[in-house]
């Protein structure tokens, strides 16, 4: 019933309790969950995981936050992109928050992935922090309604997404649209259509309420679907549904039996 949008199961904390954290999500109805590359050298170990079990996911792509490591070119990130399970380029974007200076290189490696996104007709999955702005005018720039893909973990203005949905793109809601502090989140959400909207996790971080300052898990997703139900006045069963019909759509893949 529920999709968790985007999860980094690789990551410490996770990878070691994979067999329970697989059957808590099979127990909290969560069929589906898309594991996240953030770095060249570890997108092995994601794709490994999507290869070996049936409800998981991988992405290609380097996140912005991190310097001195192996660069994407757009070859790189085809060749990943070509691989089984794999269905959408990223972690990718722009993040003015965790890292100041000249970003000139951030804001190119974000066009190699724009780029290689639109060669091989897959998704994008776009990370912005503090960034708004210049990752609108840049997927403008290098026309990503092209391939299309998800503003990750949403927490920009309603200007921005209104600005995101005019180019196709779907907007993604993580534990925060739960936290008490959100009401301008909820607006958000509140303005977006349903057939828009993602659930994610962000696994291992920002554990939705009542599990906020725990450990996130896909076994989670259940709870930001929670809050949308109440803001769309609907069941939590029809965001579930609708949702994972909107994954489905995005990354052209065949309803699950």
């Amino acid at each position: 019933m529920f999709t968790d949008s985007h999860c980094h199961l690789d990551f410490p904390g996770l990878i070691e309790q994979l067999p329970d954290l697989l059957e808590r999500m099979r127990q909290a109805k969560v069929t589906r969950a898309l594991c996240i590359s953030v770095q060249l050298e570890d997108f092995p170990k994601v794709h490994e995981l999507a290869l070996a079990h049936e409800s998981l996911w991988a992405t290609a792509g380097v996140h912005p936050d991190y310097e001195d490591i192996a660069e994407p070119t757009e070859e790189i990130l085809l060749d990943l992109a070509s691989k089984p399970k794999v269905i959408g380029i990223g972690e990718t974007g722009l993040d003015y928050y965790r890292l100041k200076g000249d970003l000139t290189w951030q804001r190119n490696r974000f066009r190699t992935h724009i780029r290689a996104a639109k060669r091989c007709n897959k998704p994008l999955i776009v990370h912005t922090r503090n960034a708004g702005e210049d990752t609108l005018a840049i997927l403008k720039e290098e026309g990503a309604q092209a391939c299309g893909g998800i503003i990750h973990c949403f927490t920009e203005t309603l200007d921005f997404a209104k600005a995101a949905l005019d180019l196709g793109f779907y907007l993604s809601f993580s534990g925060i649209v739960t936290f008490k502090n959100a009401a301008d989140l909820r607006e958000v959400a509140r303005y977006t259509p349903m057939d828009r909207i993602l659930i994610e996790t962000d696994s291992p971080y920002l554990a939705p309420v009542p599990h906020r300052g725990k450990t996130n898990e896909p076994s989670f997703v259940p709870h930001v679907a929670e809050s949308l139900a109440r803001e769309k006045g609907l069941s939590v069963e029809e965001v579930g549904v609708q949702t994972t019909q909107n994954f489905n759509t995005l990354f052209r893949l065949a309803p699950q039996a």
